[in-house]
């Protein structure tokens, strides 16, 4: 931690050092006022500051309300250049800084037609943003996102699955990065499937897919980065929008994004609360045979999940002058659950009669808060395109599950009382320093460290009713697990142009050290190892519309903090996941080609990919003689994954929107585990395809269907799954409300179904963690419409320039 300290305070003395040093030559400020053809100020415009030689970009500012503005210039001579939306530049030349502050006075700008045309015609975002490196999907404009929640929108983008439990995979894998705003996040930290529920989809802006990240990124990840980017305004003024939903089953929601601008100042604020009751239910049949024993049991289980979740997040952007950006935010994130399920046991003999009902029920309580204090420093030069930019985040979570167990069998050979408290406390320390300085024309260096501590404990015991008031700690489950993570990180990367050809190729370093303590039990375990990652990327122009991409990059995933774990969840007396403190990380060699077509009513992306992996993690199922399965994941296999996957954005008609993808793949893993070879081969596929249609100019009707085939595993088979969704939309309040009704697997058929088979041992299982939804959602936005997103993006590129 002391260096980590030494690093902070080092980075903050060269930041405060380069602005001391912006700062120090002697400037003299251009005033002028700019007025409309009536005499109105126009507010907001961008004022650039050009050489009068060779009109380069040398700085410039933004009028405020009062359409005054003020640019700091050396001695010399200059190009004013004025734009702004829905008005025609102005270009004032030979302005001249002797010494001496210069005022234009009152400056007149013309309104342009053309321009308030396009506004109306180019307004709407793209549901699907389709580049090279990444695919960015709006999650406003798909219908079926709205109302949600993170990983409801995760399970509608292309090549990602959400299962079931809600664990996240991208292109059949789930050793997925998840990152929220281009970093690492403590509302996704301890156990991720849960707390992408927690999320409202009213908070998110967009997700970006990148499935072979550059060395800029954390090497984390097999098969690449999920990123979730928050909402976040920078409109001059009050601006904002507030959502309600309500839904059946139970689901409501309400959230805010507001934001207010002014001068060198940018307040956000947004908010989102949550409340969920959702039953789910299963079943099961299990088969054993051996030379000794044997044994059939079936399975039916139903669960409520309920609870409500507060989430909020408030910031500041401060702009010191032209070049220099102060950011500060805060997040806070409560929940609480109330869980219940109940498991219901039906044991057969061999001759398929029945012989008991064991039935086992649970009541647990799952509160979880996640506090995030983070500040961003940002630094442009007079170069355009040279910054500087330092982060630093501290996050503190913390979850508790405590569990109340009662287990009877109706012919009273048993009559069972347990309980389960289950702690998890996690705090997390991240420092990143980025530098961009510009080569030749085209060309660029980046450069960048970062360290990151995390910190967990974990306590868990289980403790059983002997009589009455008198409880007793069952030895096995019952142990503190102490997780320390430290990784220390360093890149360079360079990327020019040549003519068609652009060149990108890196190298990160990343030191790791692991440690893991059993504190009840005495068992350490150490990890340390340094590893040198590289990425290539290659794009070659074949003409305005296309281009081909190649890639490569190589990836490490490291264990879960839960896969390590050797106690996991005492729902199931007879089903119990165990991690498994003793795993390493998988290591993969990823290898990617992409074609990119850009047509007048759409973009296609055509891409091949080829995954190497060592050191697979797999989970392995045993069952005893009893009946007592386990499930465990371990180093099994090496893996080798092929794939081809599309992804098609196509307008027929401008009323009519169509995405549709597809990523069908090859995937073989091989191992031997107890000297016995687990393999499997399998072909599959997933695809979604989505309409949308606008009628009578205000109302839109969406349908999309998603389905993924069966896929087999080392052990068995994962069945086929399939669901359809609708929406319909309608703006009303003149443009600056939505009304939105939609339906959540139509035919309530998204079911989890598999079969595993072992030596003697069969199991057929079928669960469904949320039946069909119904929802209605109503947005207002103030100060805001539809056809102003556009002029929200012109203005933040006209800033990015300044």
């Amino acid at each position: 931690m002391k260096k980590s300290l030494l690093i902070v305070s080092l980075v903050l003395f060269l930041c405060l050092h380069l602005q001391a040093q912006d700062e120090s030559t002697t400037t003299y400020p251009i005033t002028g006022k700019l007025e409309d053809s009536d005499k109105k100020p126009v507010p907001f415009a961008s004022v650039a500051l050009l050489a009068a030689k060779d009109s380069t970009l040398l700085g410039g500012g933004t009028a405020d309300e009062n359409g005054q503005f003020t640019i700091p210039a050396e001695p010399g001579s200059y190009l004013i250049r004025i734009t702004f939306l829905a008005m025609d530049e102005k270009l004032i030349p030979n302005v001249r800084v002797a010494a001496q502050p210069v005022a234009l006075g009152t400056i007149a700008l013309t309104s342009s037609s053309r321009l308030l045309e396009e506004l109306v015609v180019q307004g709407e975002k793209s549901q699907m943003d389709l580049q090279l490196d990444k695919r960015v999907f709006n999650v406003g404009k798909d219908l079926a996102n709205i109302g949600g929640n993170a990983s409801d929108i995760l399970n509608n983008m292309p090549s990602v699955t959400v299962d079931v439990e809600g664990n996240v995979a991208l292109r059949g894998s789930g050793n997925v990065r998840i990152l929220i705003d281009g970093k690492q996040s403590g509302m996704v930290g301890l156990n991720p499937a849960e707390a992408l529920r927690q999320i409202p989809a009213d908070l998110i802006e967009s997700v970006e897919i990148i499935t072979n990240p550059s060395s800029r990124y954390d090497a984390e990840g097999e098969v690449g980065i999920l990123n979730i980017v928050m909402k976040k305004n920078i409109r001059y003024g009050l601006n904002g929008t507030f959502t309600g939903t309500a839904g059946y089953p139970s689901n409501f929601g309400a959230s805010f994004n507001v934001n207010y601008r002014k001068k060198k100042v940018n307040l956000i604020a947004n908010y989102g609360w949550m409340y969920r009751d959702s039953p789910g239910r299963g079943h099961s049949r299990q088969e054993y045979n051996s030379a000794d024993t044997s044994f059939v049991y079936e399975q039916a289980n139903r669960r409520n999940r309920a609870g409500y979740s507060n989430n909020f997040r408030v910031g500041l952007d401060y702009f010191l002058n032209n070049h220099n950006t102060l950011t500060a935010t805060l997040s806070y994130r409560r929940s609480h659950n109330d869980n219940k399920s109940n498991l219901e046991y039906r044991d057969f003999d061999m001759n398929n009669v029945l012989t008991r009902i064991v039935t086992r029920s649970e009541d647990e309580t799952e509160p979880r808060t996640n506090v995030e204090a983070a500040i961003n420093y940002r630094k442009t030069f007079e170069r355009k395109g040279q910054s500087l930019s330092f982060d630093a985040k501290y996050i503190l979570s913390d979850e508790t599950e405590a569990s109340q167990y009662h287990e009877v069998a109706n012919d009273n050979s048993v009559d069972l009382r347990q309980r389960a408290y289950n702690t998890e406390d996690e705090k997390n320390f991240l420092a990143q320093l980025d530098y961009i300085h510009p080569l030749g024309k085209d060309g660029k260096l980046e450069a960048g460290l970062k360290t990151s501590i995390r910190l967990l404990d974990n306590n868990f015991s289980v403790q059983q009713q002997q009589e009455p008031n008198y409880w007793v700690i069952l030895p096995d489950y019952d142990n503190r697990l102490a997780y320390d993570e430290k990784i220390h990180a360093a890149y360079l990367m360079a990327s020019n142009q040549f003519g068609k050809v652009f060149v990108q190729a890196g190298l990160r370093g990343e030191y790791t050290d692991i440690f893991t303590e059993l504190k009840k039990t005495a068992q350490t375990n150490r990890r340390q190892y340094f590893n040198v990652f590289p990425s290539i990327h290659l794009s070659y122009k074949l003409e305005d519309a296309q281009t081909l991409q190649l890639s490569y990059s190589y990836r490490l995933s490291r264990p879960n903090f839960r896969d390590l774990l050797p106690f996991s969840n005492f729902s199931d007396s007879r089903v119990f996941r165990a991690g498994n403190p003793l795993l390493n990380p998988e290591f993969t060699h990823s290898f990617e080609a992409g074609h990119l077509v850009n047509m007048n009513k759409g973009t296609l992306l055509s891409s091949i990919y080829y995954r190497h992996r060592l050191g697979v993690v797999e989970n392995i199922t045993s069952v005893d003689s009893i009946g007592f399965t386990t499930i465990t994941p371990i180093n099994l296999s090496t893996g080798d994954s092929y794939g081809f996957e599309f992804n098609l954005t196509y307008d027929p008609a401008p009323w009519w929107k169509l995405t549709a993808n597809a990523n069908i793949f090859r995937a073989k893993n091989e191992g031997y585990y107890n000297d016995k070879l687990y393999q499997s081969d399998t072909y599959s596929w997933t695809s979604r395809f989505s309409s949308r249609v606008t009628l009578f100019g205000s109302v839109d009707f969406q349908t999309s269907f998603n389905y993924r085939a069966p896929r087999r595993t080392t052990q068995g088979k994962d069945l086929s799954i399939y669901f359809i969704d609708l929406g319909l939309s309608k703006d009303i309040l003149k443009g600056r409300g939505t009304l939105t009704a939609s339906v959540r697997d139509l035919l309530n058929s998204q079911k989890r179904r598999s079969i595993t088979e072992n030596a003697g041992y069969y199991s057929y299982s079928v669960f469904q963690w949320r039946p069909r939804q119904f929802l209605v959602t109503l947005s207002y936005r103030l100060n805001r419409s539809k056809e102003k997103q556009n002029q929200d993006k012109q203005q933040g590129d006209m800033n990015d320039e300044e």
